[in-house]
């Protein structure tokens, strides 16, 4: 009788596995492949050399905003229909172009974890060239936005498996809020109503300072007010390497500024260059200002890079994932008055 329930058993999982293994079909679980920011584009050689895939590197491989040298959005690679195997269809980002007479539904359609997890795919139909050209300019922004999102769970996905603790529970005691951030970063300031960490090697540095100030007025959500009180803050407390140096936002550039809902709390975000005065330090940053409505405050969390010589891109993405994964422990309390607020409106 064991030796029959073994034979069932052996049996069943090689049907399993024959299963997984035919017709090229995905495993499910398979992990992504691919680089941070890479985007795969099943197109034809004659479409990519087109004013079809001009339009395609206008659109996802325009320049990052907010960086101090040119970066792509994203690193497209094109990949002809029949080169498109197995090898590429577990990479991270993937959009599938098919223009064919032969379509009969034209459209677009977002589709997650086809062939990978956790994966990204836009596929596009359209029977001529000039008809996928109207498809993808009416729908540009959403698929970037889709991609870029994506970028970011993933991320937040890694942090929320590997976290340094020692940071996460002193903001839990000491500030009432919740952040995690990879393992290495280390506390450089904390006081009151400040705290500083940060992650740094001989050729980067991340770091995030994470302060909170009393919520006083509507007033205090526009770029004017945010950035007085934050370059009072970087000056008090963020000095710089050399005696009477400090950090400071970069003015000659504008901020690219903007107001959205987080975790259903009232939030701004801004995005630009910081600098040091006195010295020739500098990089991008991205800051997010929150509502905590309970307590009356603004809890801010301003992220920064530093990496002279090097890509930015991809490190300022880490650190945008990092500030987006704040949360205030007293949100179920938030969320009773941003119901009560949206009610009244």
């Amino acid at each position: 009788m064991k030796s029959k329930f073994i034979y069932l058993f052996l049996t069943f999982l090689a049907v399993i596995i024959l299963q997984s293994c035919s017709n090229d079909s995905p495993v499910m679980h398979t992990n992504i492949t691919g680089y941070s920011s890479e985007l795969v584009v099943v197109i034809s050689k004659e479409s990519w050399g087109s004013s079809t895939g001009k339009l395609i590197r206008e659109t996802l491989a325009q320049p990052q905003l907010g960086l101090p040298q040119d970066e792509p959005i994203f690193d497209l690679v094109d990949v002809p229909h029949a080169a498109f195997k197995k090898i590429f269809k577990s990479t991270r980002n993937i959009i599938q172009t098919n223009i064919s007479s032969n379509v009969e539904n034209e459209g677009i359609s977002f589709t997650d974890d086809v062939w990978a997890y956790p994966q990204a795919t836009v596929q596009i139909q359209a029977k001529t060239a000039e008809k996928f050209e109207e498809i993808f300019k009416e729908n540009g922004d959403d698929i970037l936005t889709y991609f870029i999102a994506a970028e970011k769970e993933r991320q937040t996905m890694n942090y929320n498996k590997f976290y340094e603790k020692a940071v996460y529970n002193v903001l839990n005691k000491d500030f009432g809020v919740t952040m995690k951030v990879p393992p290495g970063f280390i506390i450089t300031e904390q006081k009151e109503d400040l705290i500083w960490f940060k992650y740094e090697t001989p050729e980067i540095s991340q770091g995030i300072v994470l302060y909170t100030f009393p919520y006083v007025s509507d007033s205090t959500f526009t770029v004017n007010y945010l950035l007085n009180i934050r370059d009072e803050v970087l000056k008090a407390n963020i000095p710089g390497p050399t005696e009477g140096s400090y950090m400071s936002t970069e003015k000659r550039f504008q901020q690219i500024f903007n107001v959205h809902e987080h975790n259903g709390n009232y939030t701004s975000e801004m995005r630009g260059l910081w600098r040091v005065e006195n010295d020739f330090m500098g990089g991008p940053y991205i800051s997010i200002a929150e509502l905590d409505a309970t307590n009356q405050r603004v809890v801010v969390a301003f992220g920064y890079v530093y990496a002279p010589s090097k890509d930015k891109r991809n490190l300022l993405r880490q650190v945008e994932a990092m500030i987006y994964s704040l949360k205030m422990n007293d949100q179920a309390k938030n969320d009773k008055i941003n119901s009560q607020v949206k009610m009244g409106n």
